[in-house]
């Protein structure tokens, strides 16, 4: 698990850790020095810590005119013991929505399970984002399989032709008009 990097090809045009309006403003992580585990295995530093055991982030990209925001995940994301989403809601998902952030693109090719508990915290989120989205892209199947058994599939978009997207072949604003148009096609006129 410590060879698995978030994605760095934005890099240059987002960092979270120097953005002011970011959570993660002043987020300090080391290039060489393996300080985060989940469940006994270290991960790479480059990652960023929401207060969870099991489940670590890197926000690649916010775009504040535009209202969205690029997360990847990784690890295991556990409501029933470490209550993650609640960790995710009040740490990351909250500030960035007093800063205008109301689309989310959450990146979970590298989230190896998901144990769900209720689903209060994803309820409040959707409300949060009246006019907006979250849409997962690159999650498991597996794992999207267990979202759905606790009905997060009315909370969040996947599945179809968001399973489609190579998503690291878009620049991030291409990436959110693609999304965005899809889920928009979801909903209809």
């Amino acid at each position: 698990m410590h060879t698995i990097e978030p994605y760095y090809n934005w890099i240059e045009k987002y960092s979270a850790s120097e953005d002011p309006r970011s959570p993660l403003y002043g987020a300090e992580n080391s290039l060489s020095q393996y300080t985060h585990t989940i469940y006994g295995y270290y991960i790479h530093p480059q990652w960023d810590d929401i207060d969870s055991e099991t489940l670590f982030l890197k926000i690649l990209y916010a775009d504040y005119e535009l209202g969205f925001a690029v997360i990847e995940f990784i690890g295991e994301w556990n409501d029933a013991l470490n209550n993650d989403i609640m960790q995710l809601k009040r740490n990351i998902i909250d500030p960035m929505l007093e800063e205008g952030i109301k689309h989310f693109i959450l990146i979970g090719e590298n989230v190896f399970n998901f144990h769900g508990s209720d689903d209060s915290y994803y309820e409040e989120w959707f409300e949060d984002i009246e006019e907006g989205w979250v849409a997962a892209l690159g999650f498991q199947e597996f794992v999207l399989s267990e979202m759905k058994n606790y009905n997060l599939d009315y909370y969040i978009n996947y599945g179809g032709n968001l399973e489609d997207i190579h998503w690291r072949t878009f620049t991030p604003k291409r990436l959110f008009g693609l999304v965005n148009s899809l889920i928009q096609k979801r909903l209809g006129p």
